[in-house]
């Protein structure tokens, strides 16, 4: 493959990271709901949603307030009961523009009246499910869970992985759901091999995880055909293709779905929520997010309400301490960071991180000394550095060369950069110089 680094020994790919997993036995708590929730029609990867709601509406926890606008796309329902206080425009995580609904809640957490759990006879039915559920890929990504299950039936389809492999430092959400929802996830694996012809169905857990390990071992002794599969604790380990080939040894071409190496991938979380959907009726429309960094003062996995505002998360963990620099959704390897406090949890929001000025000012950059750490690092065998030039110099044609789209944008490059270099932002605007190029 053009522009990627061959012979490395595999050992060498991926970063150890501290793992500050300071929650794992940080049992759940449901916090309090707030004043008013915000909830965006782009929680997913592909078209938003289309409110189908207006400013006035009484709603009801689970009531669809936003249907899906396209194939790829996924519904957004109430995760309160209350009133509907306005439909607009919305400034995401990253600065464009979005439509969501805010809702002033009744604190009374009324089910809407038409939740009903669906009558499943056919694969086609059980993806139809998925869809209305409103799962997406629940460990970040956001990819709308039944497009990923949407499988027609002469696929061939080999493994099916169920990805327990928490690599992010401090991140416990998933870890919560193998030890707290074990049933759910036995559920999930029965539904998948009722409807999917498949050979082998494996949860990846990290070595680390002895806890999660341990009750997925109890799951499998328990369940037909499910197997537990012990994984390296190093990052990023539960990145999809990278959990596709340490598992089944099959790489995942460029360009391509892991269902093209016979392979489908679904979050531990995912899988769960999609089992409670299927014996309650009741939709995606809450989340347990991990609270933690050195800027929390008391840290926890926290139950929240889809679109409870952050700062509500954090004053049920006791606020914040009052050198905060920066905030993240997400873990500190991928996470984003956020300009206030008043962004709302959206369904693929896993952690809420906050950092103090010691954790969290920003490196030194200096000049890049050719020392090929990056390159020695990367899961992909990506050349970070020879991106990163190409990327400056405005050659979108390198860019191509060098393979900029098969990054995972995981940042392991700049983790071990002594040049400090912002190699995942050049990388992250390099695709989006490679896609201009050719439109």
């Amino acid at each position: 493959m053009a522009g990627v680094l061959s012979g490395f020994p595999r050992k060498l790919r991926g970063v150890k990271t501290p793992h500050l997993k300071n929650t794992a036995e940080y049992e759940r708590e449901a916090m309090p709901v707030p004043e008013q929730v915000r909830l965006p029609m782009s929680m997913h990867i592909g078209a938003p949603a289309k409110p189908v709601v207006k400013a006035g509406d009484e709603v009801r926890v689970g009531q669809l307030i936003g249907e899906a606008n396209g194939y790829v796309s996924s519904p957004v329902h109430s995760s309160v009961s209350g009133k509907v206080k306005s439909v607009n425009d919305f400034d995401d995580t990253t600065g464009l523009k979005a439509m969501s609904v805010t809702i002033a809640t009744d604190g009374a957490q009324t089910p809407y009246d038409g939740l009903a759990a669906p009558d499943l006879t056919s694969r086609q039915e059980f993806i139809d499910a998925v869809r209305d559920s409103g799962v997406v890929g629940l460990g970040g990504a956001g990819f709308p869970a039944a497009v990923k299950l949407a499988i027609k039936e002469d696929a061939a389809l080999d493994y099916i992985i169920i990805n327990g492999a928490e690599c992010e430092p401090y991140i416990t959400s998933d870890t919560r759901t193998m030890l707290d929802d074990a049933d759910l996830i036995g559920d999930g694996v029965a539904l998948l091999q009722k409807f999917y012809d498949v050979k082998s169905v494996i949860v990846g857990v990290e070595a680390n995880n002895k806890s999660s390990i341990t009750k997925m071992n109890e799951l499998a002794s328990s369940s037909r055909g499910l197997e537990v599969r012990v994984l390296p604790a190093k990052y990023p380990q539960g990145g999809e293709k990278v959990l596709i080939h340490n598992i089944t040894g099959r790489i995942v071409p460029e360009g391509g779905l892991p269902l093209d190496v016979g392979v489908v991938v679904l979050n531990c979380t995912t899988l769960a929520s999609i089992a409670r959907y299927v014996a309650t009726g009741m939709p995606l429309v809450s989340k347990c997010v991990t609270v933690d960094g050195s800027g929390v003062r008391n840290p926890g996995n926290v139950i929240a309400p889809i679109g409870a505002p952050l700062s509500a998360l954090f004053d049920y963990c006791g606020g914040l301490r009052d050198d905060v620099k920066k905030v993240l959704l997400g873990g500190p390897m991928m996470g984003v960071a956020v300009p206030d406090t008043s962004m709302p949890v959206m369904k693929n929001t896993n952690a809420v991180l906050a950092f103090t000025e010691k954790d969290a000012g920003p490196p030194v950059e200096t000049a890049c000394i050719r020392c090929g750490r990056c390159a020695f690092n990367c899961p992909m065998k990506l050349m970070a550095a020879e991106i990163e030039r190409a990327f400056l110099l405005k050659k979108p044609e390198l860019l191509e060369y060098y393979s900029v789209n098969l990054c995972m944008e995981c940042g392991c490059c700049a983790y071990n950069c002594p040049a400090r270099r912002p190699l995942v932002q050049s990388i992250k605007l390099a695709k989006i110089m490679l896609r201009e190029s050719k439109s």
